[in-house]
C-alpha cells in the first residue's frame, strides 16, 4: 500500500472541524438611572410618645393626653387644631384597639409639630394583615359604623399607612397644618353624619 503513515509527532484530527474562537461578550446595558431620593422629613420641633393598652379605657386617655399635650403647645383646648387632631387620634385610636388589637400587645401614639407648624399623628399596632382602604366609602345612611376614616380624611390635610418602625405591624398617620384657619376638610366634614364615639375600621 501507498498509504503513508502519520508522522508520530503530528496532530491527532479531531472530527474536521477547526476551532473557532469564542464570540466577544456583549456589552452590558447601561444601568438604569437611580430614583431620586425622598424629601427629608423635617425633624420635629416637639415630640410625644406613649404606648396605650388596647382597650376602650386606653383609647380614651390617649386622646385626652393629645388634646392636653397640644394645649400645652400653644393650642388651646377649644381651638381648631386641638379640637380637630383630637377627634382624628379618637377615630385612629378607635381603629387600633378594634381592628388592630392582638392579645397582650399595646398600640402606640406619636405626636409630632415641625418648625413649620405641621401637626403629625401617628398611631401603631402589630396588625400589619388589616390595613384600612386608602379611599374609604361613604357607609349606607343607616349603617352605626363606617365613618371614621372618611372623617379622617375630610378633617386631615393629609393621611397614610405605612410600616411599622423598628417593629412588626402598620402605623397609620395623619397630618393637619396648624397654621391657618378653618380648613376645606372641616368646611366639608360639616355636612357629613357621624355619630360620636362610633368609627369605621
Amino acid at each position: 500500500m501507498n498509504s503513508a503513515l502519520p508522522h508520530p509527532n503530528a496532530p491527532l484530527a479531531t472530527g474536521g472541524t477547526t476551532a473557532e474562537a469564542a464570540p466577544a461578550a456583549t456589552p452590558a446595558a447601561p444601568a438604569a438611572p437611580a430614583a431620586p431620593a425622598a424629601p427629608e422629613t423635617p425633624p420635629p420641633l416637639r415630640e410625644f410618645g406613649m404606648c396605650f393598652t388596647a382597650t376602650p379605657r386606653g383609647a380614651r386617655l390617649a386622646r385626652r393626653l393629645v388634646s392636653h399635650r397640644l394645649h400645652e403647645w400653644g393650642h388651646p383646648y377649644t381651638s381648631r387644631v386641638n379640637e380637630t387632631l383630637t377627634l382624628v387620634t379618637g377615630e385612629l385610636v378607635a381603629n387600633a384597639v378594634r381592628h388592630g388589637r392582638v392579645p397582650g400587645r399595646d398600640f402606640r401614639v406619636r405626636l409630632t409639630e415641625t418648625a413649620r407648624a405641621l401637626l403629625r399623628v401617628e398611631v401603631s399596632d402589630t396588625r400589619a394583615e388589616r390595613v384600612p382602604p386608602r379611599s374609604p366609602a361613604e357607609p349606607p345612611g343607616d349603617a352605626e359604623s363606617g365613618r371614621g376614616l372618611l372623617l379622617v380624611s375630610r378633617l386631615a390635610d393629609g393621611w397614610g399607612v405605612t410600616e411599622r418602625s423598628g417593629a412588626p405591624g402598620k402605623t397609620v398617620w395623619a397630618e393637619l397644618a396648624a397654621g391657618g384657619g378653618p380648613g376645606r376638610a372641616r368646611q366639608e366634614c360639616s355636612t357629613a353624619p357621624h355619630r360620636a364615639g362610633r368609627s369605621h375600621r
